[in-house]
């Protein structure tokens, strides 16, 4: 399985290297893309990237995550921002309309929910940002991931990490999601909400 880790100038360092760390660790390949070339990019809090590639529906992962950033304080550069720009919105739609799934961390899902793809869905995202979340009219549930089939989004900040050990249990089986989280020495704080079963999963 491919896994690309969508990121952009503004991004949330944490929310991109928590769910990274256990896709590696698992042996998944996951690569880090930018919407256009360029030479970095820079997280919200400095750390300079250089992307793997470029976006590309027609190079489309099986799963492509998005991270957050700056949404909450409308940072100039971050999650909120390339909202306002628009051209991640038109991406996220196509990748979705080419049937890939589709993660987010934290105000990720915020960009998922101004593209259109989370109305009267189940989804979570920071607490701080649940009610504007509700106001997308998502169907606002709280757990540290929710996993909706094509569609998984996760919490705030650290639910990276519960986002990357939720996405090996999904697709290597609970006994490999074990073992990164053995190595990891992080133990999953909260459940995972799956719609395919109706009901709260624990790790």
């Amino acid at each position: 399985m491919q896994f690309q880790i969508l990121i952009f100038d503004g991004f949330e360092e944490i929310d991109v290297f928590g769910v990274f760390e256990p896709l590696r660790m698992a042996g998944l390949e996951a690569k880090l893309v930018s919407l256009e070339r360029k030479d970095h990019l820079v997280g919200f809090y400095g750390a300079r990237i250089i992307p793997d590639g470029v976006l590309d529906v027609k190079n489309k992962p099986d799963v492509l995550i998005v991270p957050g950033g700056g949404w909450i304080t409308r940072a100039p550069e971050g999650a909120w921002a390339e909202a306002e720009k628009g051209t991640i919105l038109t991406a996220l739609q196509s990748f979705s309309q080419a049937k890939c799934i589709l993660a987010s961390v934290c105000a990720g899902a915020m960009l998922l929910a101004k593209a259109g793809l989370l109305t009267d869905r189940p989804a979570t995202t920071n607490l701080s940002l649940l009610d504007e979340l509700w106001q997308e009219q998502v169907n606002v549930i709280q757990a540290r991931v929710v996993d909706d089939g094509d569609i998984i989004t996760a919490g705030g900040i650290t639910s990276s990490l519960d986002l990357g050990v939720w996405l090996v249990q999904r697709f290597l089986g609970a006994d490999k999601a074990l073992e990164v989280s053995r190595k990891l020495e992080f133990e999953p704080r909260g459940c995972v909400w799956q719609q395919s079963k109706a009901q709260i999963e624990r790790f």
